[in-house]
């Protein structure tokens, strides 16, 4: 845990060091101490991919509003306004790939590297919104190609937290490291309604390229390390397949999986790309009405993140998963029958702050049980189970189309309760608790 000093200067040294052999993960080893609400932050390689994370996600958030706006009011179709969310996440079947070379290179080097590509994609968009040259298809395009960035991105930075953060303080590093994504939605659902409102598309586009580029040049303040598996030849199919038995070999690992497969297929399509339809169809409101919605559901997710990070002190975070999974679940069909914003905005909320405490749980298992040298390859499986999400995007904007939102959420989070029992049947340690693995 984290001393209520400074950091010593051991600790620094430990930060930057190549790391040991993989059989002993690099992490900070620190003394016993109580730890602080914002214990991660006397860590300097945190400090800076905190911040370098943030700026990204802002960037992120804004970008999927104004593009999901622009689409529902050049097109008028809620299904392409699913399409378009799913794009977002094209690049989850490569992340297996991108955990393989992420447990070979350097961490850093690549995270970097994949921003400077999601920033030069939003440039390429800005250009054709200034010219006056943007067509729906391009939009389609480009989100296809920054969903590469974007789900690559999100491997490196989980494997990065974990590589230099103690297990001690993983879940209060994690929680503070999940405000980036509540704190970002807040930023892209004001700023970029009121940008896109009130001058545009193309300067609401530079607020955006702007956000990329400074999560670049704050991101070279994150500590380099590099695993010593780096030196050896790689194949890359071998390593892959070392990595899925690994995971397969896993009492932990599956259950997570599937459950990380079910939320992002059944929970996250409304908050994730469908949202922009309510706040038409159901609420009557406008681009800065979305705005409002996003913001509260965000406000809540980040209370969530910071109660995670700062109260929560669980030695079971599998079991406060599955409780908060389930309150999920019935908050969006309670959600479905709302109507009006005194109701369906503190359920919004609600409903953010479930997601930040079960999602939050949910990395931290994975995180505690996963070898340093396997971290990548887990991390990128991981994230194809995030296509459940565009899946049900898509599914879920035909079913707007065809039986109106209210029975599209109704029937995705009734189908999510049923299956999340199974899951309690299937693997019963998600109730009883996981065997921790030995102090290493």
């Amino acid at each position: 845990m984290v001393a209520d000093g400074s950091e010593s200067s051991s600790t620094e040294r430990s930060e930057n060091r190549i790391s040991a052999p993989a059989a002993v993960p690099p992490e900070i080893r620190l003394p016993r101490a109580k730890v602080s609400p914002f214990a991660a932050f006397r860590i300097r390689s945190f400090r800076f991919q905190w911040s370098a994370d943030a700026m990204t996600t802002w960037g992120s958030e804004m970008e999927t509003l104004i593009l999901g706006w622009y689409i529902l009011v050049a097109t008028d179709s809620p299904f392409l306004v699913g399409v378009l969310a799913a794009l977002r996440f094209s690049g989850t079947l490569t992340a297996p790939i991108v955990g393989v070379i992420a447990d070979r290179m350097n961490r850093k080097v690549m995270l970097l590297g994949l921003r400077t590509g999601a920033g030069l994609s939003a440039l390429a968009l800005l250009l054709l919104a200034a010219f006056n040259l943007i067509e729906p298809w391009h939009v389609f395009v480009i989100a296809g190609i920054s969903g590469f960035f974007r789900s690559a991105d999100n491997v490196l930075r989980q494997a990065l937290i974990a590589d230099t953060v103690p297990r001690e303080i993983l879940m209060n590093a994690s929680g503070l490291a999940r405000t980036t994504q509540d704190s970002a939605r807040i930023v892209g659902a004001l700023l970029g309604a009121a940008l896109l409102s009130q001058l545009g598309l193309g300067w609401a586009y530079v607020s955006v390229t702007f956000f990329y580029a400074a999560s670049v040049l704050v991101g070279l303040g994150i500590s380099s390390i590099r695993p010593v598996a780096a030196t050896a030849h790689m194949n890359p199919i071998t390593d892959l397949k070392d990595g899925v038995k690994y995971m397969m070999e896993s009492p932990v690992i599956q259950p997570i999986m599937f459950l990380a497969f079910l939320v992002n297929l059944t929970a996250f399509p409304l908050t994730n790309g469908l949202l922009p339809v309510v706040a038409r169809d159901v609420y009557g409101s406008d681009e800065n009405g979305l705005g409002r919605l996003v913001a509260t559901f965000a406000i809540g997710a980040l209370v969530g993140s910071l109660a995670m990070a700062a109260l929560v002190k669980s030695r079971r975070p599998e079991r406060v998963m599955m409780f908060v999974i389930v309150i999920w679940y019935v908050l969006l069909i309670v959600f479905a029958g709302s109507k009006s914003n005194a109701v369906g905005l503190p359920l919004l909320a609600l409903i953010g702050a479930s997601i930040s405490f079960s999602m939050i749980s949910m990395s931290v298992v994975l995180m505690t049980f996963t070898k340093f040298e396997m971290r990548g390859r887990v991390m990128g499986v991981r994230m194809l189970a995030v296509y459940g999400l565009p899946v049900g995007l898509v599914v879920g904007g035909w079913l707007i189309e065809r039986y109106g939102v209210q029975a599209a959420i109704t029937g995705f989070a009734v189908g999510g309760l049923i299956a999340t029992g199974l899951a309690a049947i299937r693997w019963p340690s998600l109730l009883t608790g996981f065997t921790r693995p030995e102090r290493e």
